[in-house]
């Protein structure tokens, strides 16, 4: 097969925002197949959780893969990076200031896809109505700083804030503040299933098979209204049981373009060959993986135990003997493309040592080797996966220190028993719901966070978190984000281990490959085409 590997700018902010005008939809052509993109990301309704694509559900990178191409959203985050734009919204801002009060006026004649008007109601009752379900997601929590959402007409929304927060146009921006259909979606009870409908750029028709979405058929939206240049008439993300898989598929012509996740092995494969009739494209990516810990948990409630382990694990070599260049060693939950960013775990605990670890658990009146067992998923963060927890358990055993076992787990059943505090220590990952720092803070340490973690520190909750909101220029919150990262080093809840790059590899006659995902792996459907690619 014939390849080439294009590498696209990797500091945030070098690919500048380029937006279509409204009514994008007329361009691209509605002729010839469907764009097939593969993943290996897996759609299940489940007893757990049975409405995985209701917006006020919904909290993983693969459903809100789906949701951004069919339920619209004031806000958007912009081709490349920056500031979010206006999308169902004609404007937005705030109002005052002092970032408490933020007001939207709706573009004229939005509709959902069965032909019904959008009106400043649709929106209040969506936003309503996500607060209300609390899912155990946690999703809803992005909207913890709303206090009151007010309508004035059938255009303008006004949002009342219970606090400063300068990073809420950001949060309009991500699908659990998706505008739905109040006679489709019940106010009081989540959508069960695979249907979809809103007033996005596509529709969608869902293949199901055994509870699970095996084939998403995303098809223009006629009547989109939005910010958004649509360059396809069809898109069929397909979903695929493992990389190898979708590798074969792209092979044998079967799919045109195949995202997340494809193993380092692969990646290696495709960069080294020389032929170029297909293309790698290299982008940066804000794609974390940490370790969480269930701090209410006998194994792990003392936090010398968690000490230790910082102490001990070894970044540098598990990022080189699992993912090579494709990943590189993380020292907070900040990554270090992020304003706010600080080494802090290298800060406290320098290089790994068994010796320094081995202090930690005396001083604590610990008993080695401390027996536990690592929880891991087996089909939502990649292939490599299961060898990075090989090696975590390998580097945690060969200190003496400890007793570890690993255990993979199915993503349907692995995210509800970690919800539930079943699992002591677990491996997780986070795509960010939007680029700015508190995004990698908020949703792990406030109160109803995505983990569903007892840990609670007051100061970080009562004020570095609202301190940190209230900058609008974010380089001035760095203090207060710093601070926050320095008490996370020292008590450690969660275990910051690598940051990742992603990548796209498509056939060479599909074009916009280069803005398919952005940097918080959203992933950008309306941007392929076909033709000839550069």
């Amino acid at each position: 097969m014939n390849r080439k590997t294009l590498v696209l700018p990797a500091v945030i902010g070098l690919l500048a925002p380029v937006l279509a005008a409204c009514g994008g939809t007329d361009s691209g052509s509605d002729s010839g197949d469907a764009i097939v993109v593969g993943t290996t990301d897996a759609f299940t309704a489940s007893n757990d959780a049975p409405a995985p694509l209701d917006p006020a559900y919904a909290y993983d990178v693969g459903t809100w893969n789906i949701l951004r191409q069919t339920v619209q959203t004031l806000m958007i985050q912009p081709r490349g990076e920056g500031d979010p734009v206006p999308e169902a919204a004609q404007s937005c801002g705030f109002t005052d200031s002092g970032n408490e009060r933020y007001a939207c006026t709706l573009r004229e004649g939005l509709k959902f896809a069965n032909g019904d008007p959008v009106t400043a109601a649709d929106v209040k009752y969506s936003i309503d109505r996500a607060r209300a379900l609390k899912a155990d997601s946690g999703v809803f929590a992005l909207l913890s700083t709303i206090d009151t959402v007010e309508t004035k007409g059938d255009r303008e929304v006004i949002f009342h804030l219970k606090t400063a927060d300068a990073t809420f146009p950001f949060k309009l921006s991500t699908p659990v503040a998706g505008i739905v259909d109040p006679d489709i979606y019940a106010k009081g009870k989540l959508r069960d299933g695979f249907e979809v409908d809103g007033s996005g750029p596509y529709t969608l028709k869902a293949e199901v098979r055994n509870d699970q979405l095996v084939s998403a058929v995303f098809t223009r939206n006629p009547d989109y209204k939005g910010s958004l240049e649509v360059n396809n008439g069809k898109v069929e993300l397909r979903s695929f049981a493992d990389a190898d898989a979708m590798g074969t598929a792209l092979d044998k012509g079967d799919i045109d373009l195949m995202t997340r996740s494809m193993s380092p092995e692969q990646i290696l494969k495709i960069s080294a060959d020389s032929d170029d009739n297909v293309d790698l494209v290299d982008m940066s990516g804000l794609e974390i993986r940490y370790l969480a810990f269930n701090t209410n948990d006998p194994t792990v409630r003392a936090k010398a135990v968690r000490q230790a382990m910082a102490q001990v694990i070894d970044r540098g070599e598990l990022v080189s003997k699992v993912y090579g260049s494709q990943a590189e060693p993380l020292y907070s939950l900040v990554p270090a493309s992020i304003t706010g960013h600080s080494n802090a775990f290298f800060n406290k605990y320098g290089d790994p040592s068994v010796p320094k670890a081995k202090a930690m658990l005396e001083k604590a009146g610990i008993t080695t080797p401390v027996k536990l067992t690592l929880h891991y998923t087996t089909d939502h963060y990649g292939p490599a996966t299961k060898k990075e927890f090989e090696l975590l358990r390998k580097q945690l055993n060969a200190s003496g220190l400890f007793d570890v076992d690993i255990q993979g787990t199915p993503w349907a059943t692995f995210r509800p028993a970690e919800q539930k505090g079943e699992y002591e220590v677990y491996g997780m990952g986070w795509f960010p719901d939007f680029p700015d720092a508190d995004n990698y803070l908020a949703p792990f340490l406030d109160k109803d966070n995505f983990l569903g973690s007892p840990y609670a520190n007051s100061t970080i909750r009562n004020t570095l978190i609202p301190e940190s909101r209230r900058a609008a220029d974010r380089l001035s919150a760095s203090n207060s984000l710093m601070d926050i990262q320095d008490i996370v080093a020292n008590d450690v809840p969660v275990l910051p281990l690598w940051q990742g790059k992603q990548y796209v590899a498509a056939n060479d006659d599909v074009t916009g490959t280069a803005y398919a995902v952005n940097s918080s792996s959203t992933l950008q459907l309306w941007e392929l085409g076909r033709g000839v690619s550069g």
